[in-house]
């Protein structure tokens, strides 16, 4: 039975180039190292340099080789429409298995518009070091590390007790089970030094997102912020705000004076139960990393952003876009 070829490995490039040292033949080599001589021959030459064979010039020649062969290969490579798809919305921070699960249901007869999440991860990984790589990797998104128990308590002890707050228990039933739009969940992702922030709010339904800037972190400015912003919405999208205790919404029986919307707090270091903004604020990060200083932010900067985000296809949505899910919900409300 004809055995499979194996490529030569880091150790039998070793063998080699010692083997050559002691002045062996290419057939004793090909003896010892059970390969065929045309085998040792064809890799002698290819290895070699002006010194003599290099068993590391030869490896790292067979790597080039081997990543160049397997990218070749990928559908991403050979077919120039669907990786333009594919990389136009990388480069918009969507996740491959957005763009994998999206392009189904912008293309749903075109069979060549198709391509798996998995497929598009091998795509950028393998391909060679450089600029694209670089960028494509950056629109990843991170995996976020947790934060320390001891760390939140000593967190949530600081802050203090806000005043006649309903907890999150109170909450009707219809905002647990998400069966209504229009109840949100809020927070702050803090920038550099802890010294700016921007407050963000998510739609329980349809996970449409609201970037809030804000001029400083105070409850007042904080409190004239988000009031500001949901005034801009029908009355049937804003009808609660589930908050954790954070000082920042210690003003919230003016907020619900100012909007008429309630405000429900979170149990403290319970980040679970605003999961969808936790969530949210993961895929926000993509766009402003820890360490950024808010206060260069421009609005019109935020206010993209935002945007982006609620053009982005979501798995929980059945992969449409939250702008698509919050106007169908607008539309059978009127």
């Amino acid at each position: 039975m004809q055995r499979k070829y194996k490529r030569i490995s880091e150790w039998e490039r070793e063998e080699i180039s010692l083997d050559l040292a002691r002045e062996k033949s290419y057939r004793a080599i090909a003896r010892k190292l059970e390969r065929s001589p045309s085998t040792i021959s064809r890799e002698i030459q290819r290895g070699s340099v002006k010194t003599g064979y290099r068993p590391v010039s030869a490896q790292r020649k067979s790597d080039r080789t081997a990543r160049t062969r397997r990218f070749g290969k990928r559908r991403l490579a050979l077919e120039a429409r669907l990786r333009s798809y594919v990389l136009r919305k990388l480069k918009q921070k969507w996740s491959p298995n957005e763009i994998s699960s999206r392009i189904r249901v912008e293309y749903p007869l075109d069979m060549t518009m198709r391509i798996s999440a998995e497929a598009i991860y091998q795509f950028i990984y393998v391909l060679p070091r450089g600029e694209l790589k670089k960028t494509l990797l950056k629109s990843l998104r991170q995996e976020r590390a947790y934060r320390r128990t001891k760390e939140r308590n000593k967190e949530s002890e600081n802050r203090g007790k806000i005043s006649e707050m309903l907890s999150i228990e109170e909450r009707p039933k219809e905002v647990a089970d998400r069966s209504v739009p229009g109840h949100w969940e809020g927070d702050l992702i803090l920038g550099k030094y802890k010294r700016s922030a921007l407050a963000t709010l998510v739609e329980r339904v349809t996970r449409y997102t609201i970037l809030v800037p804000l001029v400083a972190k105070d409850a007042q400015s904080v409190r004239k912020a988000l009031a500001s912003e949901f005034r801009k919405l029908p009355k049937e999208l804003a009808r609660s705000l589930t908050y954790d205790q954070g000082k920042e919404m210690s003003q919230h029986k003016q907020f619900t004076i100012d909007t008429n919307i309630q405000v429900y707090f979170a149990h403290p270091s319970s980040p679970w139960e605003r999961g969808t903004n936790e969530n949210t604020n993961g895929l926000v990060r993509q766009y402003f990393p820890k360490g950024t200083d808010f206060s260069t932010i421009t609005e019109a900067e935020i206010k993209a952003v935002e945007r982006e985000l609620n053009d982005r296809p979501r798995k929980i949505l059945g992969y449409l876009k939250p702008i698509e899910v919050i106007q169908q919900s607008v539309a059978l409300n009127c």
